[in-house]
């Protein structure tokens, strides 16, 4: 079932009201029975929609793609002129101006309306004239309620817009899990397969925001020779196979792969559609949401998303939490034949944008104490639905990431660099990461000390080993779902792990922390600081909406030692450390996950380092209650944080007889086996190419297309 299928007992319905629901908007652009200061915002918000259906029309009948490469950049500035940096701060988009011209009450509402009105920009490129049609009704229904000063009030909008959600809440969920897991519903596997990507108009298919970054991509890899990407797609694609290799999980069953990419990197899918077809695996795709979860571009205004990431405030309730939670149990059950083929999302990522510090406002809807619960409880039992359909312990992924042009003037070259890191020869990162997991099962705690301004002094309980002659505690992670190489890591044990994490600062999902610090008892974080704000209210309430997800407290659910010295190196070599992405920036120091295990929904899939020793520390003393109460066991979120090694001291390893292992002191490996790891770490270090793939068993050609296939 695919868009049209899904719409089809309404298609006759839609024909009539489409038209008539787009005839009115347009006549608000001249009528006058609205008073000011409301006139100019329902007039403005008219115009933007008319222009989404004559996009639409112009789509259907084949002749918006005619455009030029000019006329199209144009339409896609004027899409998003208001909420660009330049036109936000007079756009109703901003709530911040929409409260000051229509007032408080009114202003947040109609504010919260047209950000999502915006949606209407990818619904016109993908002729989705249904949800075109309601949401043109919803914005009429508002409208009509001003015309009458003295029936209107705030209530009555809340109550408009809280029943809009509430009763469409099926539309909405249906899609998205369609989207999921539905290969029939291709609106972007087309724009995959079709397009002719020397001609960059094919971008602005998707209703994106194309900025330089989309466009330079484009170009710079149309100019790369077929062998180089189709050696990405294969690192990209291979990784997503011994995902399921080294986890002997049965790839053969699975019919579907989820692709996240960002506009740009279209050649690179193409090429990976062809392996996943040898793979036996057809794509579904997804329009990306606040930069998540399918096909994203770089944000028009990274300011505009975080004003409006709780704009759900206006009509979250009990009633609209469980009708959401009955429309997702109808929709996956529905369709668990489909979900039942999923085999799990293979990811591009990007980095390089320009570092994002938020602004606080007041007239942002913010969630009360009662909503954030509720926002908990319905990430948990969507999260219970989602394993109960794809199961866990059958789904892999894997991701990669690539820097983007903002990275600065020598996006080129960086790029190239971070394909070389893509590329490390994981068996060497192997044999020296046994190393120290070798030192690191002895363990009944670790210890890691933080230097110069960093005050992290945190002791981690390691679980104990029964049987260590087949058994072990860390996973020997190289570089298959999470590439690239390399990093050992752990489950904790909650009790006993004890401490203080600190970073000066860190980027975590695209928002800059600054002196951040977390308190752990007995695994839990306890208390939570950080320095991004002037008040300290604020800075709290920033860390539990974007750190902890509105929960009071996480447990510590990864502890790990990234090893990828040569990351690090590149990180501080083009002063772009602070833009790595967590994927990389993991790999560059010892990190720290607050939340779920990496175990997660799969911890009762026995899993094998490749010397054969099972992993065992796969659960916590939370994760363990899905056996007894499977309510409290997960968190649905998992956030990275790294101690780069330039303020790490040590970590030592402490066994039970009170004998302590180091494994880095004053910054540097010192476990026998690990010494090379060092060499990046040093000031004057210039490594080779030969350095980057250096394997023992294997003289490498560089001129060779089989090298940017990856080794």
């Amino acid at each position: 079932m695919g868009y049209r299928e899904l719409y089809a007992p309404y298609a006759q319905e839609v024909a009539e009201r489409y038209p008539l629901v787009m005839e009115r908007i347009a006549g608000i652009q001249e009528e006058e029975t609205v008073q000011e200061p409301y006139r100019d915002y329902f007039r403005r918000t008219a115009a933007f929609i008319t222009q989404m259906h004559k996009a639409e029309q112009e789509i259907a009948a084949g002749t918006f793609f005619q455009k030029s490469l000019k006329e199209l950049k144009e339409w896609n500035y004027y899409a998003y002129a208001d909420i660009l940096p330049e036109g936000y701060e007079e756009s109703y988009a901003n709530p911040v101006y929409a409260v000051k011209r229509l007032g408080e009450s009114y202003g947040r509402l109609l504010s919260m309306l047209y950000a999502n009105i915006r949606n209407m920009i990818g619904y016109a490129m993908e002729n989705a004239v249904y949800e075109l049609t309601i949401y043109g009704e919803l914005f009429v229904e508002i409208y009509n309620c001003f015309e009458d000063p003295a029936e209107v009030s705030p209530e009555e909008i809340q109550r408009i817009l809280y029943w809009f959600f509430h009763d469409y809440s099926e539309v909405f969920v249906e899609r998205s899990i369609l989207r999921q897991v539905n290969t029939e519903d291709d609106f972007f596997a087309r724009i995959i397969r079709e397009a002719d990507f020397g001609d960059l108009r094919y971008l602005y298919r998707y209703g994106h925001y194309i900025s330089e970054n989309e466009l330079r991509v484009a170009e710079f890899l149309n100019r790369m020779p077929e062998e180089q990407i189709q050696a990405m797609a294969d690192t990209w694609t291979e990784g997503y196979r011994i995902g399921f290799e080294v986890t002997r999980k049965d790839l053969s069953k699975k019919k579907t792969v989820e692709i996240y990419y960002p506009v740009g990197f279209e050649r690179i899918v193409r090429a990976a559609f062809d392996n996943f077809e040898k793979l036996h695996l057809k794509p579904v795709i997804r329009r990306g949401e606040n930069g998540r979860f399918g096909v994203t571009s770089t944000p028009a205004n990274p300011q505009y998303d975080f004003d409006h990431k709780a704009d759900a405030a206006a009509y979250l309730d009990k009633a609209y939490v469980e009708r959401r939670l009955e429309c997702l149990k109808n929709s996956w059950e529905s369709h668990k034949a489909l979900a039942a083929l999923y085999a799990g999302p293979a990811v591009i990522e990007t980095f390089g944008s320009e570092p994002f510090t938020p602004k606080s406002k007041a007239a942002n809807y913010e969630y009360s104490e009662k909503q954030q619960k509720l926002n908990v409880y319905y990430a948990n039992m969507a999260g219970q639905l989602l394993n109960q359909y794809i199961k866990g312990e059958e789904r892999s992924f894997t991701i990669i990431a690539y820097p983007i042009p903002e990275i600065g003037e020598q996006f080129q070259e960086i790029f190239e660099k971070t394909v070389e890191l893509n590329n490390l020869d994981y068996h060497l990162y192997q044999r020296m990461q046994q190393k120290l997991i070798d030192v690191l099962d002895q363990a009944e705690s670790v210890r890691i000390r933080g230097r110069g301004e960093n005050r992290t002094d945190l002791t981690v309980a390691i679980r104990p080993l029964e049987h260590p002659e087949r058994e072990t505690a860390f996973e020997n992670c190289v570089a298959d779902v999470n590439i690239p190489v390399g990093e050992v890591f752990t489950s904790p044990r909650l009790k006993g792990t004890n401490g203080i994490l600190h970073v000066t600062q860190v980027y975590l999902g695209q928002l800059k922390y600054v002196d951040l610090e977390l308190t752990f008892t007995d695994g839990m974080v306890t208390s939570y600081h950080c320095k991004n704000f002037a008040s300290e209210a604020e800075n709290q309430k920033f860390l539990k909406e974007n750190l902890l997800f509105h929960h009071d407290s996480l447990p510590m659910g990864e502890f790990a030692i990234g090893t990828n010295t040569t990351a690090y190196r590149m990180g501080r070599d083009y002063d772009i450390g602070a833009r790595l992405p967590i994927l990389i920036a993991e790999k560059t120091g010892p990190h720290f996950a607050v939340g779920d295990t990496c175990y997660s929904h799969a911890e009762d899939t026995p899993v094998y380092n490749p010397d054969g020793k099972e992993i065992v520390s796969r659960d916590n003393e939370v994760s363990i209650l899905r056996r007894t109460d499977p309510d409290k066991a997960y968190f649905n979120c998992h956030t990275d944080i790294t101690i780069p090694y330039d303020e790490l001291d040590s970590i030592v390893a402490v066994t039970r007889d009170g004998r302590s292992l180091p494994v880095i002191e004053n910054g540097r490996f010192v476990v026998e086996g690990t010494e090379e790891l060092n060499g990046p770490l040093e000031e004057k270090y210039k490594p080779t190419l030969e350095e980057f793939y250096r394997n023992d068993n294997i003289k490498i050609d560089f001129a060779s297309p089989r090298f940017w296939r990856g080794l």
